[in-house]
């Protein structure tokens, strides 16, 4: 005997059904709440990658991570989650404002030209081609360094231009991330005597070299990344002390091992008591 094919595959008893609403209505609630987080994370990030006069980054990356603890405490994304995001997204956005011990600058290079056929490059003038001389040069040229914070490094870090594969570029740019060791004006006079005629210059952010305060009993080098200790000058004689490894940040295995986290709360403690028992010498 036929029998009629079932058509709903969904559920069917009534407790079933009140799991379908609840469901229905729980994403209702907090939809709204992961779309508001990703929409300010992706403002904070326009902020920090495209400066504009209307928008402070760092505001943008405090609303940024707010909007992300909201979610996690709705229950839209899962605490973890959102502690990643948060921790991911400060590290992008002070990558991309600035924020150094040995220093750091943001710079782009730009250059124009004339767009024609690429049939026919003697009608045009190649930008990239300009573009790609002034990075060359830029690459073999021996910048200031400093005895004491060390080498001063250059990092390409993006290159965008042309139009077409048959058209000859008219514009081209590149964003040079360097680690400053010296006053930041030493650099950019050595920049501008690479660049010359050929291109220009923008300075998107800068911040010099800090040396820190050094306290007896713990282990002391220069480091080359970024934080917020430049940028806070009126907060006293500044200190750096975490655990983890430079070595492993912006790659995909980035972790910080539980042991490290351990020692550091030892190391944290330590501090403490000998900054305190030194506080009138500081």
């Amino acid at each position: 005997m036929a029998k009629t094919p079932r058509t709903w595959t969904g559920a069917r008893t009534p407790s079933g059904l009140k799991r379908v609403r609840n469901a229905r209505r729980r994403h209702e609630v907090l939809q709204p709440r992961r779309t508001a987080a990703k929409t300010y994370v992706a403002k904070a990030l326009t902020a920090a990658t495209q400066p504009s006069d209307g928008i402070d980054p760092q505001q943008a990356l405090a609303e940024a991570l707010s909007a992300l603890d909201r979610a996690a405490k709705a229950g839209a994304i899962h605490p973890n989650a959102a502690a990643r995001r948060k921790s991911r997204l400060t590290i992008k956005i002070n990558a991309a404002v600035g924020g150094v011990h040995a220093g750091h600058g943001g710079r782009v290079a730009k250059t124009t030209g004339k767009a024609a056929h690429s049939a026919y490059p003697e009608e045009g003038d190649s930008a990239i081609e300009k573009l790609l001389d002034i990075l060359d040069d830029i690459r073999h040229t021996k910048f200031p360094n400093d005895e004491f914070f060390g080498e001063t490094t250059v990092n390409i870090g993006t290159i965008e231009g042309g139009m077409a594969l048959n058209v000859i570029p008219p514009k081209a740019e590149a964003g040079l991330a360097i680690r400053l060791t010296t006053k930041k004006q030493l650099i950019e006079d050595a920049l501008r005597s690479v660049i010359r005629d050929r291109g220009e210059m923008e300075v998107l952010s800068y911040s010099e070299p800090v040396r820190m305060l050094e306290v007896d009993g713990f282990d002391k080098k220069v480091v080359r990344f970024t934080t917020d200790i430049p940028h806070l000058p009126k907060w006293g004689k500044p200190l750096l002390l975490g655990p983890g490894s430079i070595l492993v940040a912006h790659t995909k295995d980035e972790f910080v091992l539980k042991k490290d986290l351990d020692a550091a709360v030892g190391l944290y403690v330590d501090l403490a008591k000998r900054l305190l028992t030194n506080s009138a010498s500081i």
